[in-house]
């Protein structure tokens, strides 16, 4: 996972999160049926698509959807 676009596909195809790029700065809590469930899975998702652990903490003090992106393709 590069990109934003195969980010926003991993959130609805495999975290079951229909959001689109527009959706991705918003708060998590405006982010409709956003719940701690779907940030396990998301985390989960791109361990596995990345192959790279990661960071968790800074996942859970996350914002929006678009940081966690950040994050992600940071580490």
């Amino acid at each position: 996972m590069n990109t934003i676009d195969e980010f926003v596909a991993l959130l609805t195809d495999e975290v079951g999160v229909p959001v689109t790029e527009a959706d991705l700065d918003a708060v998590l809590d405006h982010v409709p049926g956003w719940d701690s469930v779907h940030l396990l899975a998301l985390v989960m998702a791109l361990e596995r698509s990345t192959g790279r652990t990661m960071p968790m903490a800074e996942l859970l003090a996350a914002s929006s959807l678009g940081h966690i992106y950040r994050l992600a393709v940071a580490s």
